[in-house]
């Protein structure tokens, strides 16, 4: 079976909030799910033992309206760098090969402010129907929008 192409998509916006709040809060994937999501996820849980204090930890959610669920799992955490990087366990939507970081950093002339982004690498399986990249691209666009929006509130 041939592989498909590897995609690789990048987002960032600068946070009206400081880097260690912004962290202390994205830090956590239930969190961050929570953010990103909000009512259109369901069921988001530590699974096979993990938590937020323990890499590697799996979790697993539940993508609304269609109910897909997504198990994946954090296989990197760097409280100095304040970067975390998770990973796609399974296919999940179209999607199968995911690996992504995101990142905080402060926006070093502006005191106070955050600088998030966010690397994603992923590969689209075969029988994706047409315009399912463009639609990812908007749910990763509005993934990155809604965190700048929750930390301006």
């Amino acid at each position: 079976m041939a592989l498909s192409p590897k995609y690789s998509v990048y987002h960032s916006a600068v946070v009206d909030a400081d880097p260690d709040e912004v962290w202390a809060q994205v830090r956590d994937m239930m969190a961050l799910l929570d953010i990103v999501f909000g009512a259109g996820v369901e069921h988001a849980h530590w699974t096979h033992g993990g938590s937020v204090k323990k890499v590697p930890s799996r979790f697993e959610f539940t993508l609304l309206p269609n109910h897909d669920v997504a198990r994946e799992e954090v296989v990197g955490r760097s409280e100095t760098d304040r970067s975390l990087t998770y990973r796609s366990v399974e296919q999940v939507l179209f999607i199968v090969d995911y690996v992504a970081t995101y990142r905080v950093r402060p926006v070093t002339n502006e005191p106070g402010r955050s600088f998030v982004d966010w690397e994603r690498e992923f590969r689209v399986v075969p029988d994706a129907p047409a315009g399912f990249l463009d639609d990812l691209e908007a749910l990763f666009a509005q993934e990155i929008a809604n965190v700048k929006a929750h930390f301006a509130s």
